[in-house]
């Protein structure tokens, strides 16, 4: 039971980290978004300064990545967009891999409790015993607590396969997110671009 319970903490304070994460993305996300590309139909130097004022939102480095880097050619422009894309929405599937671990491992701890369980339970338990009635009140509730690891287990796995399912929705958002202000950044950037005589 003891490393379904230190599973259950790492599921948790993994969850709740998220949480945090996703709450406080999503309440400064559009906003912050439509500054950073009104700005940039007018003056791309305004744009990348808002984008650089909010360096805590996701949304606002990508934008700012291909806008560093002062006037380069379209193709190079989309290639920082694309680039920082990629390094944007990998960083938002952080705690990826516990989910995955904790979903795997907590119902395989819960099946081996409650086999080291029954074991325990069996070998207690004598076959053409005087007192098998008095063992068998013993043998059921050793049974009992025995099948608890394994409920244990497949709880703490379901609870964090939904919330992990629920923050996977969460990021395939993001990545239609960043793909519609990509695509409009650069659009915005080749109507203003002026190649260098």
């Amino acid at each position: 039971m003891v490393p379904l319970l230190l599973l259950s903490i790492f599921s948790l304070a993994a969850i709740l980290e998220r949480s945090v994460f996703w709450l406080n993305l999503l309440r400064q996300e559009s906003e912050v978004l439509e500054q950073i590309l009104a700005a940039a139909t007018e003056d791309l130097d305004i744009a990348l300064e808002l984008a650089q004022a909010q360096p805590q939102v996701p949304i606002a480095r990508f934008l700012a990545a291909p806008l560093k880097l002062g006037k380069p050619n379209p193709e190079i422009f989309c290639l920082a967009l694309e680039t920082a894309a990629d390094q944007e929405l990998v960083a938002m599937l952080k705690q990826e891999k516990l989910f995955e671990a904790v979903i795997a491992i907590a119902p395989l701890l819960g099946l081996l409790g409650t086999v080291t369980g029954l074991i325990l339970s069996f070998s207690s338990f004598r076959v053409g015993d005087v007192t098998a009635n008095l063992n068998s009140n013993g043998l059921t509730s050793g049974l009992a607590e025995a099948l608890i690891s394994t409920a244990t287990g497949l709880v703490i796995a379901i609870a964090t396969l939904t919330f992990q399912r629920f923050f996977l929705a969460l990021h395939a958002r993001q990545v239609e997110i960043f793909r519609r202000a990509g695509n409009q950044l650069e659009l915005t950037y080749r109507l203003k671009w002026q190649p260098k005589p």
